[in-house]
């Protein structure tokens, strides 16, 4: 774990300032500028940056690079955050606190939160359509980000989400089915944009896809294990809140052996998907730091 967590740093360390010095570009100018300021207090809370840290080092895994593959990371993380915000809402998972902070519309209040998640979702498709891409590239790209945030992916795993906690039981293939499209989606995209982005070949670009969906599965394992067992203050939000609202989650399904085993195959099946890529060592880490995550 100590060499993983290691090479994850290092990828941080190198990739965050690219990302971190275009964020907020689009919001720093115009009328708007409460809604600017709503927008970037969610962007500049913080994270990992997972999604698009992934889809940078899967071009770098095919032989690109991290800049052709920048306005794909960019639009991806616009995307994440703004499902974050919309998620927060009391319509939604009802959240107060997020990363340590009050949540979006605790701060500027709801229907600025809603207009914040808007922006930020609009914006992931003008950055991604504007950038200086091969033409064919990015209309794959764009209908990639398009595939993983919408009803077909995690808009639609949010809404079987939502209706399940209406549902006395159901079983595990629906449960797998709710995070292969509310979380595990958009971790399939951005590695899949990435390896677009950087060039893949056929080949390449279905073992990155594979591997999205398994560490998108190992993700939400752990998510769900993590919401059982750890505190508030683990993980800078609410704990235990699955289990307030009675949604279904794997440790509630499996047993927290159960799931911890369920999270271990997950990631040897995401391992193995990497298995052909010249450049596969961060993807690998990143797996197997994912799958043991404390927050």
């Amino acid at each position: 774990m100590k060499a993983a967590a290691d090479q994850v740093k290092a990828d941080l360390d190198r990739l965050l300032p690219l990302l971190d010095a275009e964020l907020t570009k689009p919001f720093r100018a115009g009328e708007a500028q409460r809604l600017a300021e709503a927008v970037r207090y969610s962007l500049e809370a913080g994270g990992k940056r997972v999604r698009p840290v992934l889809c940078l080092l899967a071009a770098e895994a095919v032989g690109g690079t991290a800049s052709e593959a920048l306005p794909g990371a960019l639009a991806l993380e616009y995307v994440h955050t703004y499902s974050l915000i919309h998620d927060d809402l009391p319509a939604m998972d009802d959240d107060d606190l997020r990363r340590g902070r009050p949540t979006n519309h605790k701060v500027y209040g709801e229907g600025h939160a809603i207009l914040a998640g808007d922006a930020l979702l609009t914006e992931a498709f003008g950055v991604l359509a504007s950038a200086d891409l091969d033409p064919i590239r990015r209309a794959e790209a764009l209908a990639l980000l398009a595939e993983g945030a919408g009803w077909r992916g995690m808009a639609g795993g949010q809404a079987l989400d939502l209706e399940g906690e209406k549902v006395e039981s159901y079983d595990l293939d629906h449960l797998r089915l709710i995070h292969r499209l509310k979380t595990g989606a958009l971790l399939r995209a951005s590695l899949e944009i990435g390896a677009v982005l950087g060039g893949a070949a056929a080949p390449q670009r279905m073992a990155l896809r594979d591997f999205g969906a398994a560490i998108g599965l190992a993700f939400q394992i752990q998510d769900d294990i993590l919401d059982a067992t750890a505190t508030d203050a683990d993980l800078g939000k609410r704990a235990g809140k699955d289990a307030g609202r009675g949604k279904i989650t794997y440790p509630s399904l499996l047993g927290l052996d159960g799931a911890r085993k369920a999270l271990s195959e997950a990631t040897e099946t995401a391992l193995c998907h990497l298995a052909s890529l010249p450049n596969r060592i961060s993807l690998a880490a990143w797996a197997q730091y994912l799958a043991l995550r404390a927050r």
